[in-house]
């Protein structure tokens, strides 16, 4: 549980914790337009 202390408390946990649901919320967004688009076309 030390490693999740360090995450939150120091900067650059906070900034590569941001970074990363940044990227999964972005893929998310990008598979839920791309199957919708795909679902139009039918």
């Amino acid at each position: 549980m030390e490693v999740l202390k360090d995450l939150f408390s120091s900067d650059v946990g906070l900034l590569s914790l941001f970074t990363l649901s940044f990227i999964v919320a972005m893929g998310l967004f990008l598979w839920w337009r791309l199957s919708k688009n795909a679902h139009e076309q039918e």
